[in-house]
């Protein structure tokens, strides 16, 4: 047996044939509200007061074709974190349609779910049980062969750079970076035909964000894998994506191939040839990703 046997053992879950899209969103709405206060008295001034609603995802449309990396870019609380939930059907939208691979994230939730896997950078674990132990849990929720799912849980964190006795190791034992590892090995364990990827490699070393990366382009080329992924890093999407839409304040302002981008921005601000992301990304929206964001009334300051 080798070690790339394990990858093809577990079969992905089925899907749609070609020519249908793998993710399809239009005019996604998403807001959030604060709860007027019961307690006010009706004679205090504004105790009628509607509740001030903030607006999330803002009709958001894009098309994300079957075996694409699809990146989006945007600052803290511009509603990237949100979107990513609303697919992953974690949240209801209160507007528009989402529909993997055709099926609809709300009418048909239960057949999406078994299509879709998602890493969050705020991912959960039994911190008292291992690695493997982490896994194998997992596998058993979406009924994987436990000798296969072990092999495969294995082999995915060996490719992810943990040594063979962190395996066994329990997880409050581990730096924020590796419990990160277990994560995305968590989330690649299923092998999804739709992978989305919320911020995957925030708090990693250079040298393991290389093994992700390397990875997830693995995933797209050996099993079709489509991904939707979230970043900070400019130099991530850059090299990763296909595709890049930039989000600010819960719309699209920009969406087009990183070298087109570029190539657009360049040639207004005269560095053509030397245009960077970081650049596009302050064109569209005035503001670098690493600016402070103050969150609006009414939505968690976690939320993205």
């Amino acid at each position: 047996m080798t070690i790339a046997e394990p990858v093809e053992q577990l079969s992905a879950p089925s899907a749609p044939a070609d020519g249908v899209a793998a993710l399809e969103i239009e005019g996604a709405l998403k807001y959030f509200g604060k709860e007027s206060d019961s307690k006010t008295p009706f004679w205090r001034w504004g105790a009628n007061r509607p509740a001030k609603m903030t607006v999330a995802v803002d009709n958001i449309s894009l098309t994300v074709r079957r075996g694409e990396i699809f990146g989006l870019l945007g600052a803290n609380g511009s509603g990237k974190s949100t979107l990513i939930r609303l697919i992953s059907t974690l949240l209801v939208p209160d507007g528009g349609r989402i529909r993997v691979f055709g099926y609809d994230v709300q009418r048909e939730e239960r057949t999406v779910r078994r299509l879709i896997n998602r890493v969050s950078v705020e991912a959960s674990f039994f911190k008292k049980l291992s690695a493997l132990e982490n896994l194998m849990y997992a596998a058993r929720l979406y009924d994987l062969p436990a000798r296969q799912a072990r092999e495969q849980a294995r082999f995915i964190l060996r490719r992810l750079g943990l040594s063979e006795k962190r395996l066994y190791e329990p997880l409050e034992n581990m730096s924020r970076g590796m419990q990160q590892k277990v994560a995305i090995a968590r989330g690649l364990l299923t092998s999804p035909v739709l992978l989305l990827l919320d911020e995957p490699t925030t708090g990693l070393d250079p040298r393991s964000k290389h093994d992700v990366q390397r990875f997830v382009l693995g995933m797209r080329r050996e099993h079709d894998t489509t991904v939707f992924l979230t970043t900070h890093d400019m130099d991530e999407a850059d090299r990763l994506c296909d595709r890049i839409a930039i989000i600010d304040e819960g719309r699209i302002v920009a969406l087009d191939t990183p070298a087109n981008l570029k190539r657009a921005i360049g040639s207004q601000i005269g560095k053509n040839g030397s245009t960077t992301l970081e650049d596009v990304f302050m064109a569209y929206t005035g503001k670098s990703l690493d600016d402070d964001f103050e969150p609006s009334e009414g939505v968690d300051a976690d939320d993205e």
